[in-house]
């Protein structure tokens, strides 16, 4: 079946209205659409300081008629992100888990270093991958989805804060040559760009959009609206991502 994904990263809720606004107009948008969404990807930074409260917030804006899959950023906590958001018990480990939908595994990993802007996939988190997609037959497709972009996206602008040591994750994607495309956040602009031979998306910020130099001196743009990136995965694994500003909702 094809399916259509949508995701939003970097909400960055604080308790302020605006960050509340804003999150909330993207998610009445796609309760919205005339053909729902089959899942709503969520890559990072729901939170802006990783408190309970944020996340008690997070809670009440993303429920929506489809399944809505989160993974951490580096502004999010684990405890509190697990114990507010996904009703588990406040754990520190990393927070990875794998979404079936319309026949598609999704894999949403945790890239976070506590207390660090950059990211890692460690060694517990390697191992779940590895698992996790040695476990799927030969024909089911994967998307594998994470906070922090394995490339730098900023140029040239400096971009001290991607995912480190990427070579174990090239050698995951070039052993488990069903996963589709990779995609992230955390770059606060729309990427197209590619990894270890596959696409690697980055979603819009909900927060603000970092404007590039030659867009004007100051880096962030808190008026642009914020965006969403659509993508389409077809029966022949072909992935076509659209991004879309959200003006209203």
């Amino acid at each position: 079946m094809t399916l259509l994904l949508a995701q939003i990263s970097d909400l960055h809720l604080d308790g302020t209205d605006r960050a509340l606004r804003r999150a909330t107009r993207v998610m009445n948008y796609l309760r919205a659409l005339p053909r729902p969404v089959d899942a709503v990807l969520v890559t990072g930074d729901i939170a802006d300081h990783g408190e309970e409260a944020e996340y008690e917030q997070a809670a009440q804006v993303l429920p929506a008629p489809f399944p809505v899959l989160t993974c951490p950023g580096n502004h999010d906590a684990r405890p509190a992100y697990r114990k507010a958001l996904l009703r588990q018990p406040p754990d520190p480990g990393p927070v990875n888990e794998v979404h079936h939908i319309g026949g598609t595994a999704i894999l949403m990993c945790d890239s976070t270093i506590p207390g660090r802007n950059e990211g890692r996939l460690d060694p517990e988190t390697l191992a779940w991958m590895h698992a996790t997609l040695d476990g799927l037959t030969p024909d089911t497709p994967a998307l594998i989805a994470f906070h922090q972009p394995p490339v730098a996206l900023h140029h040239p602008l400096p971009d001290s804060q991607r995912l480190e040591e990427t070579g174990d994750l090239a050698a995951l994607l070039d052993a488990h040559r069903q996963v589709v495309a990779v995609l992230t956040g955390h770059a606060h602009t729309p990427v197209a760009s590619t990894f270890a031979g596959r696409p690697l998306i980055v979603a819009p910020a909900i927060t603000w959009t970092l404007r590039l130099p030659w867009e004007g001196d100051q880096p962030a743009d808190r008026e642009q609206p914020p965006g969403l990136a659509f993508h389409i995965l077809d029966d022949d694994r072909r992935l076509t991502t659209h991004y879309r500003v959200v003006l209203k909702g």
